[in-house]
Protein backbone atom coordinates (compact mmCIF):
# COMPACT_ATOMS: atom_id res chain seq x y z
CA UNK A 1 0.00 0.00 0.00
CA UNK A 2 1.36 3.29 -1.15
CA UNK A 3 -0.04 6.84 0.64
CA UNK A 4 0.86 10.12 -1.75
CA UNK A 5 0.41 13.74 -0.56
CA UNK A 6 0.57 16.16 -2.90
CA UNK A 7 2.14 20.32 -1.72
CA UNK A 8 3.04 22.90 -3.46
CA UNK A 9 0.07 24.13 -4.56
CA UNK A 10 -1.13 27.79 -5.03
CA UNK A 11 -2.14 31.16 -6.75
CA UNK A 12 0.47 32.41 -9.33
CA UNK A 13 0.56 34.93 -12.34
CA UNK A 14 0.90 34.03 -15.93
CA UNK A 15 4.04 33.45 -16.72
CA UNK A 16 4.51 32.38 -12.72
CA UNK A 17 6.36 28.93 -11.70
CA UNK A 18 5.46 26.88 -8.75
CA UNK A 19 7.17 23.50 -7.74
CA UNK A 20 5.15 20.78 -6.78
CA UNK A 21 5.96 18.14 -4.68
CA UNK A 22 4.37 14.58 -3.72
CA UNK A 23 5.34 12.46 -0.74
CA UNK A 24 5.08 8.12 -0.77
CA UNK A 25 5.02 6.32 1.61
CA UNK A 26 6.19 2.60 1.23
CA UNK A 27 9.77 1.24 0.98
CA UNK A 28 8.91 0.10 -3.02
CA UNK A 29 8.74 3.83 -4.30
CA UNK A 30 11.69 3.85 -6.10
CA UNK A 31 10.22 0.44 -8.08
CA UNK A 32 7.20 2.49 -8.88
CA UNK A 33 6.36 4.37 -11.91
CA UNK A 34 5.31 7.59 -10.54
CA UNK A 35 2.76 10.84 -12.84
CA UNK A 36 1.32 13.91 -12.46
CA UNK A 37 -2.20 14.45 -13.60
CA UNK A 38 -4.32 17.74 -14.06
CA UNK A 39 -7.93 18.10 -13.98
CA UNK A 40 -9.24 21.48 -14.92
CA UNK A 41 -12.21 22.62 -13.62
CA UNK A 42 -15.83 20.82 -15.56
CA UNK A 43 -12.94 19.14 -17.56
CA UNK A 44 -11.58 15.27 -17.42
CA UNK A 45 -8.53 14.14 -15.42
CA UNK A 46 -5.31 14.66 -17.86
CA UNK A 47 -1.97 13.22 -17.62
CA UNK A 48 1.18 15.69 -17.71
CA UNK A 49 4.67 13.50 -17.00
CA UNK A 50 5.15 10.62 -15.81
CA UNK A 51 8.82 9.37 -14.48
CA UNK A 52 9.94 5.77 -14.75
CA UNK A 53 11.87 3.69 -12.14
CA UNK A 54 15.03 4.31 -14.03
CA UNK A 55 14.23 7.89 -14.43
CA UNK A 56 12.94 8.01 -18.18
CA UNK A 57 10.22 10.75 -18.59
CA UNK A 58 7.80 11.55 -20.62
CA UNK A 59 5.41 14.72 -21.40
CA UNK A 60 2.11 15.90 -22.63
CA UNK A 61 2.72 18.20 -25.64
CA UNK A 62 0.62 21.05 -23.72
CA UNK A 63 3.83 20.94 -21.22
CA UNK A 64 6.57 19.84 -22.94
CA UNK A 65 9.56 22.82 -22.31
CA UNK A 66 7.43 24.35 -19.86
CA UNK A 67 7.32 21.87 -17.07
CA UNK A 68 9.81 18.86 -15.30
CA UNK A 69 9.19 15.97 -13.23
CA UNK A 70 11.66 14.40 -11.13
CA UNK A 71 12.23 12.00 -8.27
CA UNK A 72 14.22 11.81 -5.32
CA UNK A 73 14.08 8.12 -4.71
CA UNK A 74 15.58 8.10 -0.90
CA UNK A 75 13.17 10.83 0.03
CA UNK A 76 10.16 8.81 -1.20
CA UNK A 77 9.30 12.16 -3.12
CA UNK A 78 8.54 13.01 -6.95
CA UNK A 79 8.33 16.74 -7.81
CA UNK A 80 6.90 18.43 -10.64
CA UNK A 81 8.46 21.97 -11.33
CA UNK A 82 6.46 24.50 -13.49
CA UNK A 83 7.35 27.02 -15.04
CA UNK A 84 5.66 29.66 -17.61
CA UNK A 85 2.38 28.93 -16.73
CA UNK A 86 -0.54 29.94 -17.94
CA UNK A 87 -4.04 30.39 -16.95
CA UNK A 88 -5.20 26.78 -18.88
CA UNK A 89 -3.16 25.55 -16.42
CA UNK A 90 -5.46 26.03 -13.77
CA UNK A 91 -6.99 23.10 -11.79
CA UNK A 92 -5.70 20.33 -9.33
CA UNK A 93 -2.98 18.31 -10.05
CA UNK A 94 -2.85 14.93 -8.85
CA UNK A 95 0.61 12.77 -7.94
CA UNK A 96 -0.17 8.76 -9.27
CA UNK A 97 1.79 5.71 -8.87
CA UNK A 98 1.72 2.11 -9.61
CA UNK A 99 3.57 -0.53 -11.85
CA UNK A 100 1.51 -1.28 -15.11
CA UNK A 101 -1.14 1.16 -14.14
CA UNK A 102 -1.53 4.15 -11.53
CA UNK A 103 -3.37 2.38 -8.48
CA UNK A 104 -2.54 4.83 -6.04
CA UNK A 105 -3.76 8.22 -5.88
CA UNK A 106 -3.30 11.58 -3.59
CA UNK A 107 -5.58 13.93 -2.84
CA UNK A 108 -4.69 16.56 -5.03
CA UNK A 109 -3.88 20.20 -4.97
CA UNK A 110 -5.12 23.37 -6.57
CA UNK A 111 -3.25 25.32 -8.79
CA UNK A 112 -4.66 28.73 -9.80
CA UNK A 113 -2.76 30.81 -12.67
CA UNK A 114 -4.47 34.43 -12.61
CA UNK A 115 -4.48 36.10 -15.90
Amino acid sequence: QVQLVESGGGLVQTGGSLKLSCAASGRTFSTYHVAWFHQAPGKEREFVATSSPSGGTSYADSVKGRFTISRDNAKNTVFLQMNSLKPEDTGVYYCAAGYGSYVYWGQGTQVTVSS
